[in-house]
């Protein structure tokens, strides 16, 4: 826990006994809303959007380390948890990281990969990455076995190419550097499915579309998935095509570069070419690609809503009677009335509390000070809540403006009910 609340605190720049206050606070069973309004003091004034964010991350952190307990004793059960593997998985710091970690080890469906480790090919597979000399055709005679369906050459290099084509695929760092690379550099492009071109009349915008991906709107990006969703649209992220054409794709060359794979002409060479070529179009490409797709998306998701969020905020914030300045009254009985002033921008100007009914019964004295404050802010409105003693504060007010026409103020009822839906 101390180590969740630190970090937080750290990325929200505020202090440790704020996440503190805040996390016993959600802990409880208390919402945002309601801590932010009703308990700024217990978390040191931490705000809705502070409050928010902090959940989020919680959220976010708590799950991670559940899954981290998950993926360390998965991978103990199977005896392949080493002090290396296990300070990296203790340390990695987002869920894709161990994800990437974890991949090697995760339980899955029967590959072609395993299957060829099965059929006893990994030897083969070795030999030939570490010893590019060795003639692959020669090699692969050596484990040709009828029983385990490796009748011919091909079937015995395949398997070798599957063994090779996972191991490298699984690899955390190379999967971390070959996404940041697509990230960075990549190009998100889309075309309408043939045939659709009428159908999809409202994303024409797309038909022939290309964008650097971390250059991409969350607008735009939602209106990619959604044509693809609807099935309109094909998309494909990758590098922008060059001219001319390069040899080989730059993922290629870090994969090769990572397990220090080279074309100097030996035997071997070509063959080992074709596994880093493959391993990247067929296994990292296409994991990556879904990887950074769906980030995008959810990015998109929470910018839209945070959009939305702002022009809502303005829309409610928005003076509903126009640009007048307002006097507030909260109604109460033993507790009085509670009043404040905003100016025509919304601005606090003064606030007080007044004592009108029972069991004080300063009625007159309250129309006195009611009319000093509206004078003395030119007051034009009087907005009284609907709750307990808003009747009886209701007649306050009519014979404030009965008595002090010259004020020329006007009054209105409004709803208490979205302070208490809010908390």
């Amino acid at each position: 826990m101390l180590a969740i609340s630190q970090t937080i605190a750290t990325e929200l720049n505020v202090k440790l006994q704020q996440v503190n206050a805040a996390i016993e606070l959600l802990d409880e069973g208390s919402t945002v809303p309601f801590i932010s309004r009703y308990r700024k003091e217990v978390t040191g004034g931490l705000d809705d959007t502070q409050l928010r964010n902090l959940q989020e991350r919680l959220n976010y952190l708590r799950e991670m380390n559940d899954r981290r307990d998950a993926i360390l004793k998965s991978i103990e059960e199977q005896g392949k948890l080493t002090p290396e593997l296990e300070k990296s998985i203790k340390a990695a710091d987002t869920k894709t990281r161990l994800e990437d970690l974890y991949l090697p080890y995760k339980q899955k469906r029967r590959t072609k990969g395993q299957i060829a480790i099965e059929a006893g090919l990994e030897p083969l597979a070795d030999s030939l990455l570490n010893d590019p000399t060795l003639t692959p055709e020669l090699e692969a005679e050596k484990y040709l076995n009828a029983e385990l369906k490796l009748a011919e050459v091909k079937d015995a290099l395949d398997g070798a190419r599957y063994i090779l084509m996972e191991r490298f695929s699984e690899n955390a760092e190379l999967l971390e550097n070959t996404r940041q690379f697509i990230s960075a550099e990549g190009e998100l492009s889309s075309a309408v499915l043939k045939g659709k071109e009428a159908e999809a009349a409202k994303f024409t915008d797309y038909f022939e579309y290309s964008e650097q991906f971390k250059k991409i709107p969350s607008h735009r990006a939602l209106a990619l998935f959604r044509g693809r969703r609807e099935g309109f649209l094909s998309l494909r992220l990758d590098l922008a095509e060059t001219e001319p054409p390069r040899i080989k794709h730059p993922c290629e060359v870090m994969i090769a570069e990572t397990y220090g794979i080279t074309d100097e002409g030996r035997a071997a060479d070509a063959w080992m070419a074709t596994v880093v070529r493959w391993t990247w179009r067929i296994k990292l490409h296409m994991h990556i690609e879904t990887d950074l797709m769906s980030k995008l998306r959810e990015q998109a998701e929470v910018e839209a809503i945070n959009v939305f969020g702002t022009n809502l905020k303005d829309l409610l914030l928005a003076a509903p009677a126009g640009a007048k300045a307002t006097m507030g009254l909260d109604p109460g009985l033993r507790t009085g009335v509670k009043i404040a002033v905003v100016d025509a921008t919304g601005k606090l100007l003064d606030h007080m509390a007044i004592y009108p009914h029972a069991p004080k019964n300063q009625w007159d004295q309250s129309i006195a000070a009611l009319e000093k404050m509206a004078r003395k802010h030119n007051v034009a409105l009087m907005a009284i809540g609907n709750g307990t003693a808003s009747r009886e504060t209701d007649k306050l007010v009519g014979d404030l403006i009965a008595k002090h026409s010259d004020l020329k103020l006007q009054k209105i009822m409004v709803s208490e009910a979205g302070a208490s839906v809010y908390s």
